[in-house]
């Protein structure tokens, strides 16, 4: 620590030796600082304020359904965009400024100029905007805001113009070029289905769910061919206990036919029944249905059962007295009495010869759905490669389908935007016109002189100090000793007279008077320049 002081020391004293010259150089500064703080031109500004109202009725009620664009940040975006190069040279031709500017370089001085004088800043309100511009001329500076403000207008109006026709072509182009693409996903699904239209996991189901569901459906068709053909083994334990015949004396309510006919009605209005339901099945299914078939084979049997009767009955009429031989453990009917077919074994019969038929029904369903296992079973192999080619194929189609389907939403989404933004979702209010202020706002000579006078004395100091490095003088013998490296005996002071006393003490009112003449210069600019702008 005691170093450094003592090398501050030296500094400090190497540089008052030569305190004449750092004088002078703070005069020189600071004379010519205030000469030039006096000559410089003043500034008048111009300035207008801009409100963007982008809080549109319009907005809210068509949520949903455009694309609702950020205005606060398009706008807050404009405005850091649009002092520019191009905008600037179009600023120039519109508040005719190119008149002076009559070559080449004085134009592009001109440009760059404005580029950094032009200003449009937020005022900390919401989309509130200020274009200030400052110049030696007021009616110059009223026209550069003028076209400044005329510019942020048109560019906001056209600027959303042109990025919605480009994002219109944009959405065109990709809708054509996934229209193709989805056009050729469903042909290549297309030719996959027919071509593994027989085969599992050929596109409709996958392999396991195929096979669960087919062997639910046979579990079921087993367990219906039991019930029938329980139901057809009970019917026929049944019909054993039944006599075909039974004689006309034995009355059964129901049975009797008009005229003493067989009774045939039941078996008519069963089999009007059955060709109602074929008509119906018909315009459903095709012929071989299982189910069609199946009430056809019942339709001949009753046929034939009403004809085995008809044929029954008029044989007995021709011979009465003919008997007929019972089942065992029945007896015989009384000679000579006619006989008529037995109702209740008739009905058995239609009823047995019905469950005979949807046991056969049944019994081709199970071995078809059988037959379906086994196929599916043997080619189990088969499976993974189908359902993972299927798989890719269904991927892209649904891929390119959803892409499709959102761009011709977004197409029709901005086809509303661009109605609303011609509707005017935004608009420019001129909240206060391009005015120019009365009294110039630069340049500050106050502060300018204030930073003369500072930069003066800095000015003084410096170059009291760089004379001092230049021409060095030793102040110290330790000092001495370091630089010359030999030992420095003893050291001699100087001591001065009364008159050299006198006359440095002279020097030193004249050195303290001539910073005091510069302070002095300073106030007496300070004073001018504060009256100047009074009268103002």
């Amino acid at each position: 620590m005691d170093d450094l002081i003592r090398q501050l020391s030296g500094y400090l004293r190497a540089a008052w030796g030569y305190r004449w010259i750092g004088l002078i150089v703070a005069w020189i500064v600071g004379v010519v600082g205030i000469g030039v703080v006096l000559v410089l031109p003043d500034q008048y500004q111009a300035s207008a304020k801009i409100y963007v109202d982008t809080q549109s009725i319009l907005r809210p009620l068509m949520s949903g359904l455009t694309v609702q664009p950020n205005l606060d940040q398009q706008i807050s975006m404009l405005s850091r965009t649009l002092i520019s190069r191009p905008n600037i040279e179009k600023l120039i031709r519109m508040a005719d400024l190119d008149l002076e500017a009559k070559t080449k370089a004085e134009r592009e001085k001109l440009i760059d100029s404005l580029i950094d004088s032009v200003k449009l800043s937020s005022s900390g309100r919401d989309n509130l905007y200020i274009v200030s511009y400052r110049d030696k001329k007021p009616a110059r500076a009223q026209k550069v805001v003028q076209a400044m403000v005329t510019l942020f207008v048109e560019s906001g109006l056209g600027g959303k113009r042109q990025d919605a026709d480009q994002a219109r072509k944009f959405i065109e182009e990709q809708i054509k070029a996934y229209e193709s693409k989805l056009l050729e996903a469903e042909n290549r699904l297309k030719e996959f289905r027919l071509r593994n239209l027989e085969r599992p996991g050929g596109g409709q189901k996958d392999y396991f769910g195929s096979l669960g569901e087919l062997q639910t459906l046979l579990n079921q068709a087993q367990l219906d061919l039991r019930e029938a053909t329980n139901s057809r083994d009970a019917l026929k334990r049944q019909l054993l206990g039944e006599d075909p015949t039974m004689s006309s004396d034995t009355s059964f309510p129901g049975v009797s036919a008009p005229g003493g006919g067989p009774s045939t009605a039941e078996i008519d209005a069963r089999i009007s029944a059955m060709k109602n339901d074929i008509e119906t099945l018909l315009q459903r299914y095709t012929d071989r249905h299982p189910d069609i078939m199946q009430l056809r084979a019942r339709i001949r049997n009753l046929e034939a059962e009403r004809k085995e009767i008809v044929d029954r009955y008029a044989a007995e009429a021709e011979h009465p007295a003919a008997g007929k031989s019972t089942t065992s453990g029945t007896a015989a009917p009384a000679a000579g009495s006619p006989q008529m077919p037995n109702p209740v074994y008739q009905q058995i019969k239609v009823a047995l010869v019905s469950a005979e038929a949807s046991v056969a029904s049944l019994s081709v369903r199970v071995a078809e759905y059988q037959s379906r296992m086994d196929k599916l079973k043997q080619s189990s192999r088969l499976v993974p490669e189908l359902e993972a080619e299927f798989t890719q194929l269904n991927r892209d189609y649904e891929i390119h389908k959803t892409n499709y389907n959102n761009l011709v939403s977004r197409r029709e989404s901005a086809s509303i935007s661009e109605e609303m933004d011609a509707s005017g979702v935004a608009e420019f209010r001129l909240i206060e016109p391009p005015r120019v202020a009365p009294e110039p706002v630069a340049p500050n000579r106050l502060i300018l002189l204030t930073v003369v006078l500072i930069v003066s004395l800095l000015a003084g100091g410096a170059a009291s100090f760089l004379v001092s490095q230049l021409r060095p003088v030793f102040h110290d013998g330790r000092v001495l000793s370091d630089i010359a490296g030999v030992p420095v005996l003893g050291s001699v002071s100087m001591l001065l007279s009364d008159e050299r006393k006198r006359y440095e003490r002279r020097r030193s009112i004249v050195f303290y008077g001539g910073i005091g003449g510069l302070v002095a210069a300073y106030v007496a600019m300070l004073a001018f320049v504060s009256l100047v702008m009074r009268s103002a």
